[in-house]
């Protein structure tokens, strides 16, 4: 009986050594503050917010709209903030010196085009 107890203590140590090892490489993170100028309105923020938290690796998202910023915490071991930086740009909407691909803007709500129109009216050519 007292091998048995011995056996399941020595069980019980290795395996809360190896899930506290774990636990620590599930911690390392990063964190950024991306320049997002065209999330204008609380539509933009809400898909935004919806969109880049179900990205695989991202454990938080918060959008600011009166900054005109996105703060982003993330798993290092799933993901990189330039991955993120392109998940907001296929979304519509531009992140620190990544642009909005074109396709995904014509999908934005009336709202968000409308915002985004006003931040870059179209240039008439002069005659």
């Amino acid at each position: 009986m007292k091998v048995f107890s011995l056996l399941f203590v020595v069980f019980l140590a290795t395996t809360s050594v190896g899930y506290a090892q774990y636990a620590q490489q599930q911690k390392v993170s990063g964190k950024a503050v991306i320049k997002t100028p065209t999330v204008q309105c609380d539509v933009c923020k809400d898909r935004v917010e919806f969109f880049i938290g179900r990205e695989p690796g991202v454990t938080s998202v918060k959008v600011n709209i009166k900054q005109k910023t996105t703060t982003v915490t993330w798993l290092n071991d799933r993901t990189t903030l330039e991955n993120i930086k392109v998940a907001i740009a296929n979304q519509g909407f531009d992140a620190d010196d990544i642009e909005a691909e074109e396709s995904a803007v014509k999908r934005l709500p009336k709202e968000c085009k409308l915002h985004r129109n006003n931040l870059n009216p179209p240039v008439t050519p002069k005659q």
